[in-house]
């Protein structure tokens, strides 16, 4: 089954100071979590762009995974949309949005459309997958906070 998650964060930056950061492969070390051990593999600097891939290296439960990333879509600084080509999950699609609100700011939104691995097996471990993923989305968005503190 797909699956659809969303997580908002607010900031008081707009898209054009928030997009940078993004647009810098090597921040997603950055934002997270240390227990996954995240490392990239592809030698850089990395040039984020449609159609680049990009390699890593973490642990799940101790265990080492591969991962690769597509850059599918690259539209700065409002979206850009990256796709597991290899790595631990059925189905990983993750885009980035960075909506402009009005009065000034950015809400940005990160959609996920993902498939458990292992047919069945990763259907009925799904509530754990998803506690993981939102641990994942909760712990980047307290890094991105204290990055880009909000106005006082």
């Amino acid at each position: 089954m797909i699956r659809t998650l969303r997580y908002e964060t607010r900031f008081r930056q707009e898209p054009g100071e928030l997009f940078p950061f993004f647009a810098d492969a090597a921040n997603l070390e950055r934002i997270t979590p240390a227990h996954l051990r995240f490392r990239i593999l592809t030698p850089g600097p990395l040039e984020m762009r449609r159609g680049l891939r990009i390699d890593y290296r973490l642990r799940l439960h101790g265990l080492p995974v591969r991962w690769r990333t597509h850059i599918t879509e690259w539209e700065p600084p409002l979206r850009f949309q990256d796709t597991q080509e290899r790595g631990p999950w059925a189905l990983w699609e993750h885009s980035h949005r960075f909506e402009p609100l009005p009065g000034g700011g950015t809400l940005m939104v990160d959609e996920l459309r993902v498939k458990a691995p292992l047919g069945l097996l990763g259907e009925l471990a799904w509530p754990l997958l998803r506690r993981q993923v939102d641990g994942i989305f909760t712990h980047r968005r307290q890094v991105l906070e204290a990055i880009f503190p909000p106005a006082s």
